[in-house]
C-alpha cells in the first residue's frame, strides 16, 4: 500500500456549525465584517457555499452566530469574589476581546437574535455589582463601565498608528504644535520622555472609575 497517497487522500474535517462560525470569525478578522457571507466562509473552508445551508440558515444567522462567538470570549464576574477585581477582569478581558476582533464591537448590542450568550453576560455583571450596589446605583455603574470599555475598545483599533508602541511622538510630529500650547505641553512633558502611551491609559481610567465607585460604596456602608 502507498503509505504516502494514502495520507495525501485524508478526507477534510467534517464540516459543523463550529467550524463554519470559526471560518466567518476568520474572514471578518483579515477584511471585516462586510466581506462575511456565505460565499467567503464557504471559500475559507474549501467548500461549496450550499453546504453551509445545513448547518446554518442564512446569512443573517451566521452573524447572529458571530456575535455569540465574541461574548463568549468575555469573562463572566463571579459574585463569590471581590466585586472590583472582578470588574478589572471582566474589563480586561472585554477590551482584550474586542481589540482583537474590531468587527465584534458593533455587533455585541446590535444583534437582538444572538440567543442569551450577551445577556447572561451583562447579568453576571450586575450579579457582581448587586454586593456591594443597590439596584440603581449598579445600573448607573453598568452604563458607565460599559461605556468607557467599549468607547477605548473603539478609539483603540480606529487609531491612525500601533498603541503602546511608540506611536504616539509620530502622530504629535505631525501636528502644528506651535498653534496647540496645551498639546505641545502634553508632547513635551510627558510623550517625549516616554511617560505617557495610550495603551496604558486604559487602566489609568479604570482605576479612576473603579476609585470612585469604591468611595460610593463604603459612604454608602456607614450611613
Amino acid at each position: 500500500m502507498n503509505t504516502k497517497a494514502a495520507s495525501g487522500n485524508k478526507p477534510k474535517p467534517r464540516l459543523s456549525t463550529e467550524r463554519i462560525i470559526a471560518a466567518a470569525a476568520a474572514v471578518a478578522d483579515r477584511g471585516g465584517i462586510d466581506i462575511v457571507s456565505m460565499r467567503t466562509v464557504a471559500k475559507e473552508l474549501g467548500v461549496e457555499a450550499m453546504s453551509l445551508y445545513y448547518h446554518v440558515k442564512n446569512k443573517e444567522a451566521l452573524l447572529d452566530a458571530l456575535a455569540e462567538w465574541v461574548a463568549k470570549q468575555f469573562y463572566l464576574p463571579d459574585p463569590s469574589k471581590h466585586w472590583r477585581e472582578e470588574m478589572q477582569r471582566s474589563a480586561a478581558s472585554r477590551r482584550e476581546v474586542l481589540t482583537s476582533h474590531p468587527w465584534g464591537i458593533g455587533m455585541i448590542e446590535s444583534r437582538g437574535n444572538a440567543g442569551m450568550v450577551v445577556p447572561r453576560h451583562h447579568d453576571a455583571i450586575l450579579g457582581s455589582l448587586y454586593t456591594v450596589f443597590d439596584v440603581r446605583m449598579a445600573a448607573h455603574a453598568f452604563s458607565l463601565l460599559d461605556a468607557y470599555i467599549y468607547g477605548f475598545a473603539l478609539t483603540e483599533v480606529n487609531l491612525p498608528f500601533e498603541p503602546g508602541g511608540g506611536h504616539e511622538n509620530e502622530m504629535a510630529a505631525t501636528l502644528d504644535l506651535g498653534t496647540l500650547p496645551n498639546m505641545r505641553r502634553m508632547v513635551s512633558e510627558l510623550m517625549v520622555t516616554g511617560e505617557y502611551s495610550y495603551s496604558a491609559e486604559f487602566e489609568i481610567g479604570l482605576d479612576l472609575i473603579l476609585d470612585g465607585l469604591e468611595k460610593f460604596a463604603i459612604s454608602n456602608e456607614k450611613q
